[in-house]
C-alpha cells in the first residue's frame, strides 16, 4: 500500500513504473482490476477535469466510486473517527482539499491508500499527466527549460514540486510580491520566455490581474521562446487575462487532448497506490 501526497515521495524509478502501467492503460490491459474494490472520493462541486478522469478510470477498471463534497471532511466530527469507519469498506481514498494537512491527517489514520487530487500547496495527479503527456512529444523532458507565469499558488508551487522531482530547470515570471521562494523570477515576459521550451500559465485572481499585464503570454510572445515550444496553460485559463485568445488559437498551444492522459495516467496512479501491476 502507497499514498500520493506529493511528488516529493516519489522516485523517479516509482515514476517510471507509473508510467509503465499508464502506457498499459492506453491499450486497456487492466481491465476489471479493480472488480469489488470501491475508491471513496471527496470532491468540491466545481471539479471537473479531475472528478471526471477518476470517476471513469474507476469505472472502466470494474471498480466502485462513492463521491462525496470536500466540505463533508470540515465538519464537527474527529477525522480519525471518520477515517476509522471507512476503513471497514473503502480500498481507496482520493481527496481533494485545500488544506494539505487534512489530507496528510487521512492518511495517517487510513488503512487503504491516500491520494491527493489538489491540496493549497500542490496538484501530483496533473503534474504526473503533464509530465507523461510531454514524454509523448518531446525528446527529453528533464532537459527541457520551463517558464511558469502566474502566481506562488499551488499549480505554481506543484510545477516547482514537479522540478526537484524530474531535475528540470523552472523559472518564475511574476508581479512583485507573487515570487515562489527558490525560484529565479522575471516581472517581464519578454525577457523571462528567451531561452524557454515550455511555458506554463496558472489563473490570476481579479486583484493580481492588473499587476500581472506584463506577463501575459501573447502569440507574438511565445514566438520568442525555443523552436518548438509549447504553452501549456493550467485549466481553466481564461483568454485576455494570463493568455491571449491569439496563443491558444496557435500552433504553440499543447492543445484540449494534453490533457487526455489524465484518464491513464490517474489510473496507474491507483494501481500503483494498490499494489495492482502486471
Amino acid at each position: 500500500m502507497k499514498n500520493l501526497i506529493r511528488l516529493t515521495d516519489l522516485t523517479l524509478n516509482d515514476v517510471e513504473k507509473i508510467f509503465k502501467i499508464a502506457g498499459e492503460n492506453e491499450t486497456n490491459q487492466h481491465a476489471g482490476s479493480l472488480n469489488g474494490k470501491t475508491a471513496v472520493m471527496f470532491f468540491p462541486n466545481t471539479s471537473i477535469r479531475t472528478r471526471v478522469t477518476f470517476e471513469k478510470g474507476i469505472y472502466l477498471l470494474g471498480g466502485q466510486s462513492i463521491l462525496f463534497p470536500s466540505e463533508t471532511l470540515d465538519k464537527k466530527e474527529d477525522l480519525q473517527d471518520v477515517i476509522g469507519y471507512l476503513n471497514n469498506w473503502a480500498d481507496l481514498l482520493i481527496v481533494r482539499h485545500k488544506n494539505i494537512g487534512v489530507i496528510e491527517k487521512i492518511a495517517g489514520y487510513a488503512k487503504m491508500p491516500v491520494i491527493n487530487a489538489l491540496s493549497d500547496i500542490n496538484h501530483p495527479c496533473e503534474m504526473l499527466s503533464d509530465i507523461y503527456a510531454l514524454s509523448k512529444i518531446r525528446k527529453n523532458v528533464k532537459k527541457d527549460k520551463f517558464l511558469f507565469c502566474g502566481t506562488n499558488g499551488n499549480i505554481g508551487k506543484a510545477w516547482q514540486e514537479a522540478s526537484h522531482l524530474f531535475g528540470f530547470e523552472l523559472e518564475q515570471c511574476c508581479a512583485a510580491g507573487y515570487e515562489i521562494e527558490g525560484l529565479k523570477v522575471y516581472r517581464d515576459i519578454e525577457d523571462a520566455i528567451t531561452g524557454k521550451d515550455i511555458v506554463c500559465t496558472d489563473s490570476l485572481p481579479a486583484d493580481a490581474l492588473e499587476k500581472f499585464a506584463g506577463c501575459m503570454v501573447t502569440k507574438n510572445i511565445m514566438q520568442k521562446a525555443n523552436p518548438g515550444a509549447l504553452l501549456n496553460p493550467c485549466p481553466p485559463f481564461f483568454r485576455g487575462e494570463e493568455v491571449s485568445k491569439d496563443a491558444i488559437d496557435s500552433e504553440f498551444f499543447a492543445g484540449y487532448e494534453f490533457k487526455k492522459y489524465l484518464l491513464p495516467v490517474q489510473q496507474a496512479i491507483m494501481l500503483y497506490c494498490l499494489d495492482i501491476q502486471n
